[in-house]
């Protein structure tokens, strides 16, 4: 399928996961792909791999300045922009009594500021028919021990996507929320471990743990033209744990 022949996208956290199997499915369908991430070796094998219609940019959500030379970088090289995937973010296990601002802070300048300045600093960029993606989760419908402040910045994203909609009427351009339940990534393994990632995948419906590449497939959809009546909606890709 070439459904997003000639389109440029932004990927955000793109150099592992989610992010990197989006870059792949893109690019396979005809995308010329930015991937945009804090390190640089993670870039830098991943665009080993991408091939020539990628281009890594190394910095954070969280900092104006990198998104700005982000941008800039689009802008100077592409003219335009069509997909936006704000998919970056950062979690970890910190039960209620042990939240510290530290924790917080962190967890909110990447989930919920950082996507907010990367789709806003984006939308200058951004062409008719364009599809920004926020990622969600399945955490921000759901309550999960020690991962409240997570959760709440997850479920901030998705009221994001239901108010930007709002925003963006006329413009042609849709925004939408795309959220994973247990997909064995780097970032989940280090945070829950991958046992268990394993173990919670096996009691969703589908009994497995979901693969990046799936995950990947729905970002695809929702990047295209098949997507063209949605916005300001959730998809779930979760092996139906947040669905029963």
């Amino acid at each position: 399928m070439n459904r997003l022949e000639g389109k440029t996208a932004i990927i955000t956290g793109g150099g592992t996961g989610i992010g990197l199997a989006s870059a792949k499915r893109f690019i396979a369908e005809g995308a010329f792909v930015y991937i945009f991430g804090r390190r640089q070796e993670k870039l830098d094998a991943a665009i080993a791999g991408l091939g020539p219609n990628a281009r890594a940019i190394a910095g954070s959500v969280s900092d104006a300045t990198d998104l700005d030379r982000l941008f800039d970088a689009v802008k100077q090289e592409r003219g335009a922009l069509d997909i936006l995937f704000a998919n970056a973010g950062t979690g970890a296990l910190v039960p209620l009594g042990q939240i510290t601002p530290a924790h917080y802070d962190e967890t909110f300048d990447v989930n919920v500021k950082g996507a907010i300045f990367t789709v806003q600093k984006g939308l200058e960029l951004m062409r008719e028919g364009g599809s920004i993606i926020l990622t969600g989760s399945t955490t921000g419908v759901m309550g999960t021990p020690a991962f409240s402040i997570y959760s709440a910045s997850k479920a901030a994203v998705r009221n994001l996507a239901r108010s930007w909609a709002q925003d963006l009427r006329g413009t042609g351009i849709r925004v939408n929320v795309l959220s994973p339940g247990p997909t064995l990534t780097e970032l989940a393994a280090e945070v829950v471990g991958r046992d268990a990632m394993i173990e919670m995948g096996a009691t969703t419906p589908i009994g497995h743990v979901g693969d990046p590449s799936e995950v990947a497939a729905a970002a695809a959809f929702l990047a295209s033209p098949d997507s063209s009546f949605m916005t300001g909606s959730e998809l779930f890709t979760d092996g139906g744990l947040a669905q029963i």
